[in-house]
Protein backbone atom coordinates (compact mmCIF):
# COMPACT_ATOMS: atom_id res chain seq x y z
CA UNK A 1 0.00 0.00 0.00
CA UNK A 2 1.46 3.37 -1.06
CA UNK A 3 2.31 6.07 1.43
CA UNK A 4 1.23 9.70 1.26
CA UNK A 5 3.97 12.07 0.14
CA UNK A 6 3.03 14.72 2.72
CA UNK A 7 0.07 16.16 4.61
CA UNK A 8 -0.86 18.61 1.86
CA UNK A 9 -1.23 15.91 -0.78
CA UNK A 10 -2.95 13.63 1.72
CA UNK A 11 -5.47 16.41 2.29
CA UNK A 12 -6.13 16.69 -1.43
CA UNK A 13 -6.81 12.95 -1.70
CA UNK A 14 -8.99 12.99 1.39
CA UNK A 15 -10.87 16.03 0.08
CA UNK A 16 -11.71 14.22 -3.15
CA UNK A 17 -13.03 11.21 -1.23
CA UNK A 18 -15.09 13.32 1.18
CA UNK A 19 -16.60 15.27 -1.73
CA UNK A 20 -17.65 11.97 -3.32
CA UNK A 21 -19.09 10.53 -0.10
CA UNK A 22 -21.04 13.47 1.30
CA UNK A 23 -24.01 15.36 -0.07
CA UNK A 24 -23.42 19.09 -0.47
CA UNK A 25 -24.48 21.02 2.62
CA UNK A 26 -23.92 24.80 2.76
CA UNK A 27 -23.90 24.64 6.57
CA UNK A 28 -20.69 22.59 6.64
CA UNK A 29 -17.48 23.51 8.43
CA UNK A 30 -14.17 21.63 8.42
CA UNK A 31 -12.24 21.58 11.69
CA UNK A 32 -8.59 20.52 11.80
CA UNK A 33 -7.09 19.05 14.96
CA UNK A 34 -3.79 20.87 15.54
CA UNK A 35 -1.24 20.73 14.64
CA UNK A 36 -0.88 18.05 11.96
CA UNK A 37 -4.57 17.86 11.12
CA UNK A 38 -4.78 21.45 9.93
CA UNK A 39 -2.87 21.12 6.61
CA UNK A 40 -4.93 18.01 5.84
CA UNK A 41 -8.16 19.77 6.78
CA UNK A 42 -7.23 22.63 4.45
CA UNK A 43 -7.39 20.26 1.49
CA UNK A 44 -10.78 18.96 2.57
CA UNK A 45 -12.21 22.46 3.05
CA UNK A 46 -10.93 23.56 -0.38
CA UNK A 47 -12.40 20.47 -2.07
CA UNK A 48 -15.81 21.18 -0.54
CA UNK A 49 -15.63 24.97 -0.81
CA UNK A 50 -16.52 25.42 2.87
CA UNK A 51 -14.92 27.26 5.81
CA UNK A 52 -11.90 25.92 7.67
CA UNK A 53 -11.23 26.38 11.37
CA UNK A 54 -9.29 24.71 14.15
CA UNK A 55 -10.62 22.54 16.95
CA UNK A 56 -8.28 22.31 19.90
CA UNK A 57 -8.70 19.26 22.13
CA UNK A 58 -6.89 18.70 25.42
CA UNK A 59 -7.06 15.34 27.12
CA UNK A 60 -7.78 15.39 30.85
CA UNK A 61 -5.32 12.86 32.22
CA UNK A 62 -5.61 11.13 35.57
CA UNK A 63 -3.23 12.76 38.08
CA UNK A 64 -0.08 10.65 38.23
CA UNK A 65 -1.20 8.61 35.23
CA UNK A 66 -1.68 11.31 32.61
CA UNK A 67 -1.69 8.82 29.74
CA UNK A 68 -5.13 7.62 30.91
CA UNK A 69 -7.95 9.99 30.03
CA UNK A 70 -10.76 10.87 32.40
CA UNK A 71 -12.21 13.30 29.87
CA UNK A 72 -11.37 16.13 27.54
CA UNK A 73 -11.91 19.82 26.97
CA UNK A 74 -12.12 21.44 23.59
CA UNK A 75 -12.74 24.58 21.58
CA UNK A 76 -16.04 26.30 22.22
CA UNK A 77 -16.02 25.59 25.95
CA UNK A 78 -16.89 21.90 25.58
CA UNK A 79 -16.07 19.65 28.55
CA UNK A 80 -16.56 15.89 28.46
CA UNK A 81 -15.95 13.82 31.61
CA UNK A 82 -15.85 10.05 32.00
CA UNK A 83 -17.71 9.88 35.29
CA UNK A 84 -17.30 6.09 35.48
CA UNK A 85 -13.52 6.47 35.58
CA UNK A 86 -13.65 9.41 37.99
CA UNK A 87 -15.96 7.59 40.40
CA UNK A 88 -14.01 4.34 40.19
CA UNK A 89 -10.73 6.08 41.04
CA UNK A 90 -12.45 8.19 43.69
CA UNK A 91 -11.21 11.59 42.51
CA UNK A 92 -12.55 14.61 44.33
CA UNK A 93 -14.31 17.44 42.52
CA UNK A 94 -11.42 19.72 43.47
CA UNK A 95 -8.86 17.40 41.87
CA UNK A 96 -10.86 17.14 38.65
CA UNK A 97 -11.35 20.91 38.55
CA UNK A 98 -7.62 21.42 39.04
CA UNK A 99 -6.86 19.30 35.98
CA UNK A 100 -9.51 21.13 33.97
CA UNK A 101 -8.05 24.51 34.90
CA UNK A 102 -4.50 23.46 34.06
CA UNK A 103 -5.41 22.01 30.69
CA UNK A 104 -7.78 24.89 30.08
CA UNK A 105 -4.90 27.34 30.35
CA UNK A 106 -2.97 25.48 27.65
CA UNK A 107 -6.08 25.21 25.48
CA UNK A 108 -6.63 28.96 25.80
CA UNK A 109 -3.00 29.61 24.83
CA UNK A 110 -3.36 27.51 21.69
CA UNK A 111 -6.74 28.99 20.85
CA UNK A 112 -5.31 32.51 21.06
CA UNK A 113 -2.26 31.54 19.00
CA UNK A 114 -4.22 29.77 16.26
CA UNK A 115 -7.48 31.70 16.06
CA UNK A 116 -6.38 35.19 17.04
CA UNK A 117 -9.31 37.62 17.16
CA UNK A 118 -11.70 35.48 15.15
CA UNK A 119 -15.05 34.85 16.90
CA UNK A 120 -15.67 31.72 18.95
CA UNK A 121 -16.87 28.63 17.12
CA UNK A 122 -20.62 28.31 16.60
CA UNK A 123 -21.41 24.76 15.53
CA UNK A 124 -25.15 24.83 16.17
CA UNK A 125 -27.02 23.06 13.38
CA UNK A 126 -23.92 22.57 11.25
CA UNK A 127 -22.39 19.55 9.59
CA UNK A 128 -18.95 19.34 11.19
CA UNK A 129 -16.07 17.46 9.58
CA UNK A 130 -13.30 16.72 12.07
CA UNK A 131 -9.94 16.08 10.40
CA UNK A 132 -6.63 14.74 11.66
CA UNK A 133 -3.54 13.64 9.72
CA UNK A 134 -4.02 10.09 10.93
CA UNK A 135 -5.71 8.11 13.68
CA UNK A 136 -3.98 5.46 15.75
CA UNK A 137 -5.84 4.47 18.92
CA UNK A 138 -8.50 7.07 18.21
CA UNK A 139 -8.64 8.45 21.76
CA UNK A 140 -8.04 12.08 20.76
CA UNK A 141 -10.59 11.90 17.96
CA UNK A 142 -13.13 10.22 20.24
CA UNK A 143 -12.75 13.14 22.63
CA UNK A 144 -13.11 15.57 19.74
CA UNK A 145 -16.32 13.91 18.54
CA UNK A 146 -17.87 13.91 22.01
CA UNK A 147 -16.85 17.52 22.62
CA UNK A 148 -18.25 18.55 19.24
CA UNK A 149 -21.55 16.80 19.97
CA UNK A 150 -21.96 18.95 23.08
CA UNK A 151 -21.93 22.11 20.91
CA UNK A 152 -25.14 21.25 19.04
CA UNK A 153 -24.10 20.30 15.47
CA UNK A 154 -26.46 18.61 13.02
CA UNK A 155 -23.91 15.93 12.04
CA UNK A 156 -20.36 15.03 13.01
CA UNK A 157 -18.12 13.42 10.39
CA UNK A 158 -14.60 12.12 11.03
CA UNK A 159 -12.19 12.27 8.10
CA UNK A 160 -8.56 11.18 7.96
CA UNK A 161 -6.05 9.93 5.40
CA UNK A 162 -5.24 6.78 7.36
CA UNK A 163 -6.50 4.79 10.33
CA UNK A 164 -6.58 1.15 11.46
CA UNK A 165 -9.85 -0.74 10.87
CA UNK A 166 -10.58 -1.19 14.58
CA UNK A 167 -10.33 2.55 15.27
CA UNK A 168 -12.62 3.26 12.33
CA UNK A 169 -15.14 0.81 13.76
CA UNK A 170 -14.98 2.39 17.23
CA UNK A 171 -15.36 5.93 15.89
CA UNK A 172 -18.25 4.84 13.68
CA UNK A 173 -20.27 4.23 16.83
CA UNK A 174 -19.77 7.85 17.91
CA UNK A 175 -19.73 9.82 14.65
CA UNK A 176 -22.33 9.93 11.89
CA UNK A 177 -19.70 8.79 9.38
CA UNK A 178 -15.99 8.00 9.30
CA UNK A 179 -14.10 8.54 6.06
CA UNK A 180 -10.55 7.24 5.63
CA UNK A 181 -8.52 7.00 2.43
CA UNK A 182 -6.55 3.99 3.66
CA UNK A 183 -7.19 1.53 6.47
CA UNK A 184 -4.07 -0.66 6.48
CA UNK A 185 -3.62 -3.76 8.59
CA UNK A 186 -1.21 -3.94 10.32
CA UNK A 187 -1.31 -0.21 10.93
CA UNK A 188 2.05 0.30 12.74
CA UNK A 189 1.91 4.11 13.23
CA UNK A 190 0.53 7.25 11.56
CA UNK A 191 3.99 8.48 10.56
CA UNK A 192 4.76 5.22 8.79
CA UNK A 193 2.21 6.11 6.10
CA UNK A 194 3.89 9.39 5.17
CA UNK A 195 7.13 10.00 3.27
CA UNK A 196 7.34 13.42 4.92
CA UNK A 197 5.93 13.51 8.44
CA UNK A 198 7.85 16.51 9.75
CA UNK A 199 6.14 18.22 12.68
CA UNK A 200 3.70 20.94 11.70
CA UNK A 201 4.64 24.19 13.45
CA UNK A 202 2.36 26.72 15.13
CA UNK A 203 3.39 29.20 12.44
CA UNK A 204 2.28 26.87 9.67
CA UNK A 205 -1.09 26.36 11.36
CA UNK A 206 -1.59 30.11 11.68
CA UNK A 207 -0.60 30.70 8.04
CA UNK A 208 -3.03 28.05 6.76
CA UNK A 209 -5.91 29.41 8.80
CA UNK A 210 -5.16 32.99 7.75
CA UNK A 211 -4.96 32.01 4.08
CA UNK A 212 -8.27 30.15 4.33
CA UNK A 213 -9.97 33.10 6.03
CA UNK A 214 -8.73 35.39 3.27
CA UNK A 215 -10.29 33.13 0.66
Amino acid sequence: MRRFRNRTLAGEQLGELVAQRLDRDPDTIVLGLPRGGVPVADGVARALGVPLDVFVVRKLGLPGHEEFAMGAIASGGATVLNTDVIDRIGLSDATVEGVIQREGAELARREEAYRGDRPALDLTGKTVILVDDGIATGSSMQAAVLATRSLGPKRVIVATPTAPPDSVATLSELADDVIAVRTPEPFLAVGYWYDDFAQTTDGEVIDILSSSADG
